[in-house]
């Protein structure tokens, strides 16, 4: 059977995973932030833990090329190319980084930032010139390699640059594409092997881009004041998951 051959796992949850990547991208494309972490949710339960994260990556990467292509116009290319150095640097440590911190401080030092960006003061405008910048791309890139979850964080710093829902979209899916791209060098580099997988990798980004068509048409509907709201709240909810899971990492549950 078709579904069958598309990767190691059974024909009936390649089939979900396939509906579930056009679901996680129409809600990225509309709300902003939050389909990748629940891409990664709904993996973790079925996917052995060596392919979670470079199948994860390179789905993603799948879907913010569509949403890219579709919003391009939108790009703020000054934080574009302020971006890109960083994510080099965090994607050449993430290859040869020995030392790993404690179990959930990772976690629950993303869901600080994020919780801050959208409920503190705001990042000081240095932290938003093209030094912050750089500085954000390093940091999160590692951190999407070591754990996969640095999504809200890049979203909760472009939340703080960009004015209008089409500009943070766009914007944020362009950096998030570098970052994914990163993933195929580290994980390649660590001896992954993505042959098995690439077949259901290949048709859940062929959904990705239906998701994201589908999510973008939303988007234009959404007024900036209810995207703006949908979007802290998505950000929050993603961070409080974070507190939660790196709290009992932390106490060793």
């Amino acid at each position: 059977m078709l579904l069958e051959s598309l990767s190691p796992l059974s024909a009936g949850i390649n089939l979900l995973l396939i509906l579930l990547s056009v679901f996680t991208s129409a809600f990225t494309a509309a709300v902003g932030v939050g389909g990748g972490v629940l891409m990664i949710m709904a993996l973790a339960q079925v996917m052995p833990a060596a392919a979670l994260i470079p199948v994860h990556g390179m789905v993603q990467l799948g879907s913010n090329v569509g949403r890219t292509a579709l919003t391009w116009r939108h790009i703020d290319r000054t934080t574009l190319v302020a971006f890109l150095p960083g994510v080099v640097l965090g994607a050449l440590a993430a290859a040869w980084l020995l030392v790993r911190l404690p179990a959930g401080v990772l976690e629950l030092s993303i869901a600080a930032f994020v919780l801050f960006t959208c409920w503190g003061p705001g990042l000081p405008k240095r932290a938003l010139g093209r030094g912050g910048v750089l500085v954000a791309g390093a940091v999160t890139t590692l951190l999407s390699s070591l754990v996969g979850a640095s999504g809200p964080m890049v979203a909760a710093f472009i939340k703080q640059g960009q004015v209008g829902r089409l500009a943070k979209v766009a914007t944020f899916s362009a950096c998030m594409l570098l970052q994914h791209l990163t993933k195929a060098f580290v994980f390649g580099v660590a001896g992954f092997v993505f042959r098995d997988w690439l077949p259901l990798m290949l048709v859940m980004v062929a959904a990705g881009f239906l998701g994201t068509w589908l999510g973008l048409h939303l988007l234009h509907r959404l007024s900036e004041h209810r995207f703006d709201s949908l979007f802290r709240w998505a950000l929050t909810l993603l961070a409080l998951r974070l507190v939660w899971i790196g709290g009992q990492r932390l106490l060793g549950h």
